[in-house]
């Protein structure tokens, strides 16, 4: 009885925590940014636009701070 209780809440809980996204540090600019579907469909722009086919998590520092540069300017 607890268990089908409690297992409509826990895929629930798990799907709002993953569209909600995490945050992710902005160091040229000194600011944070929610990673969610609208990052991605930003970050999805910039690969297609560089022939960046790597995981942001992936990215050396530079690439990073460069997404972010070009970000800033993609408002």
């Amino acid at each position: 009885m607890c268990a089908g209780m409690l297992a409509p809440f826990l895929v629930t809980a798990c799907a709002v925590r993953g569209s909600a996204g995490y945050r992710v540090y902005d160091r040229p600019y000194g600011d944070y940014h929610r990673w969610d579907d609208g990052e991605i469909r930003y970050y999805n722009r910039w690969q297609a636009e560089n022939r960046e086919r790597r995981n942001y998590r992936k990215l050396k520092r530079e690439d990073q701070e460069r997404y972010w540069r070009w970000r800033h300017d993609h408002r």
